[in-house]
């Protein structure tokens, strides 16, 4: 069965599926052999061509999954300070530090994208480490950051909705103030809307910051950058993984980086994203059904501001049926331009009449 896709891979394939300039790069390197003992010299120029894009950063450390590069990032910051509860704000991966989270209510992590999560097999003992703040809500992270003793702030920078005026400065002035290392999770975001983390959009620079999904075109891997006081503690602690070596990954983001700038892929992924917003806005004007339509032009969403669940689940059920793996977010790549969304408009114009 063939399905136009709109998920993405959960959001990794920007270039589309089987990009033949990365696969390539891969497949010759395959042939040389993909691991050895010591490292391979595409993790040395890989950590060169991401610090060149954050001048802000001097040096990196690489994953294959990004809960792992969560799970790092947070690590070389637990280094830094005495102070070892964090603050965050979004989705951070599966590990204990993220999920012990829900020891103390249920519902924490509820508004950052994993509602209803059990913490079986978490450590009781890890209640009172990692507290949840609203996005955009400043005063609230002051009073946490005084009230938990907060020695590290974790954030995605932007996912459905931008920053407020002034909420990423003021993090990061209270941060310099307090010594708080701030980490910034790029995972999704990064290398996505411009060549490098959204963060560089906004001039606020962090301490630490991760980057995944995109940036190996469907291929395993997942940075961690940073200035180089901070990362140099990775020294001090134990971090070690027997496919840390292998070179797939490194040689596909470093493919896949050369085809972001040959094929000005981020121009096109706006432009495309800007075009199914458009799809969305017209539909709900049409048949009168109200949407909330958030996210950047790279990974745009909505909500039905009625029966949310309900018709989510029917529109991903029925877009499944017209061979269509589609719901209320969508990872956009360079191929969902107006042509390929033809298809995609169509059969969400006969939901939206049925609902």
């Amino acid at each position: 069965k063939k399905y136009l896709d709109f998920f993405c891979a959960v959001g990794t394939s920007i270039l589309g599926y089987s990009n033949r300039k990365v696969n390539s790069s891969v497949m010759k390197n395959i042939k040389k052999g993909n691991m050895t003992s010591l490292n391979c010299p595409e993790e040395v120029y890989l950590a060169k061509k991401i610090i060149k894009h954050h001048p802000w950063s001097s040096m990196a450390k690489f994953t294959r999954g990004g809960g792992e590069a969560n799970a790092v990032a947070i690590r070389i910051a637990r280094a830094n300070t005495e102070r070892k509860n964090i603050a965050f704000c979004g989705y951070h991966g599966w590990h204990d530090w993220y999920l012990s989270a829900n020891i103390n209510s249920k519902n924490n992590l509820n508004q950052h994208l994993m509602p209803g999560i059990n913490y079986d097999g978490i450590p009781k003992n890890l209640r009172n480490t990692s507290f949840p703040f609203p996005y955009n809500n400043f005063e609230y992270l002051s009073k946490l950051i005084v009230k938990k003793n907060i020695g590290i702030i974790k954030m995605e920078v932007s996912r459905n909705i931008k920053p407020e005026k002034k909420f990423l400065k003021n993090i990061r002035d209270i941060c310099n103030k307090k010594k708080i290392i701030l980490i910034f999770d790029e995972c999704t975001s990064g290398y996505r809307e411009n060549m490098g983390g959204i963060h560089l959009q906004y001039k606020i620079y962090p301490d630490i910051a991760i980057f995944g999904k995109s940036l190996g075109s469907g291929y395993a891997i997942n940075s961690i950058i940073g200035k180089k006081a901070i990362m140099k503690k990775s020294e001090n602690t134990f971090i070690s993984s027997t496919f840390w070596g292998e070179r797939i990954g490194y040689t596909a983001a470093l493919a896949s980086i050369s085809e972001f700038e040959r094929l000005k892929v981020f121009k096109k992924i706006n432009k495309n994203g800007k075009n199914v917003k458009k799809i969305w806005l017209n539909l709900s004007k049409k048949y009168n059904i109200p949407l909330k339509i958030m996210g950047s032009d790279a990974i745009p969403s909505f909500e039905f501001v009625n029966n949310h669940l309900l018709n989510k689940t029917y529109l991903t059920q029925e877009m499944l049926k017209n061979k269509i793996l589609a719901t209320n977010l969508v990872y956009i790549n360079i191929f969902h331009d107006q042509k390929n969304t033809i298809q995609y408009a169509k059969v969400l114009d006969k939901i939206f009449n049925d609902i």
